[in-house]
């Protein structure tokens, strides 16, 4: 049986003694370190790092090693989280019309690849639009919405993110605009998914408008929700070549299967503590 393992993230200002002083905290607590990934971004002088360890021997409690890291995290300015990667998050994912981000989503639970406990699924739609999917007893919610109730709707999204105790808020293509307060309180913690095409093709049929300037290239960008409309902090991004000979069909259908792919690599960077904030931008410390 694998040992049970923790990961440490953090971020603080770079000055020396950084790594050292970490891998000795973790040392006295009787840490074995199995991955380490470190970035000194000279442009701000913020110094980020991510530690994956284990303990060979007995494990000492999550409160004992936040105690022993804190005692760090205070000489360098650090903020840190650390995490017992045997605890599942709980994830809410909500959902408008478009259902080929929840489906892939869905189906990558359930082979175990996003590893995560789905605690809802909200949508604006009735859950006969979706009737073609199994939620496999997921609990679903019909929160329609409209501009009159739309202070009501969101406050009932964020009683059901309190009442699950969701660690990640996933929009899978959940066609409404958050408002800033909701926004705020799901700050780092709410991950959307959108084509690429943002600033230049805004509003309706972004496809069709691409195909009308004949671009080249398309693709998809995964983000952190903040209160600037799709302007958040940037954790995936992919592209694909086309060409004359595609339809606007055939860029909703590329595009398509580009948010799917996006959306899964940042929900699983995410779960995976793979992910810093550094102001407007992310270190993601992928594979």
């Amino acid at each position: 049986m694998a040992a049970p393992q923790h990961v440490l993230t953090f971020s603080c200002p770079n000055r020396p003694g950084i790594v050292a002083a970490v891998a000795t905290a973790l040392f006295e607590t009787g840490a074995n370190i199995l991955e380490a990934q470190q970035f000194d971004d000279t442009e701000t002088g913020k110094f980020f790092m991510r530690v994956v360890f284990d303990h060979l021997d007995s494990v000492p409690e999550t409160a004992v090693l936040e105690a022993k890291v804190g005692e760090v995290a205070a000489r360098f300015a650090m903020r840190f989280t650390l995490r017992d990667r045997s605890v599942r998050q709980k994830v809410m994912l909500l959902v408008s019309k478009f259902d080929h981000c929840l489906a892939d989503i869905l189906y990558r639970w359930r082979i175990g690849e996003l590893p995560m406990d789905i605690v809802g699924i909200i949508a604006n739609h009735p859950r006969e639009g979706y009737a073609h999917l199994d939620f496999d007893g997921i609990p679903f919610h019909h929160l329609p919405v409209t501009k009159q109730t739309k202070m009501e709707q969101e406050a009932q999204i964020w009683g059901l993110v309190k009442e699950t105790g969701a660690d990640l808020v996933v929009l899978a293509r959940y066609m409404q605009v958050l408002s800033d307060g909701l926004a705020a309180k799901l700050s780092g913690r709410c991950i959307n998914i959108h084509h690429s095409f943002l600033p230049g093709f805004k509003g309706a049929r972004p496809y069709h408008q691409a195909h009308a300037r004949g671009v080249k290239l398309i693709g998809a960008t995964a983000h952190y929700v903040t209160a600037d409309l799709d302007e958040g902090p940037i954790i995936e991004q992919d592209i694909e070549r086309i060409s004359h000979h595609d339809t606007p069909d055939d860029l909703i259908r590329i595009g398509r299967d580009i948010e799917r792919r996006v959306l899964a690599r940042a929900i699983r960077f995410h779960l995976e503590d793979r992910v810093i904030l550094n102001g407007s931008k992310t270190v993601v410390f992928s594979r």
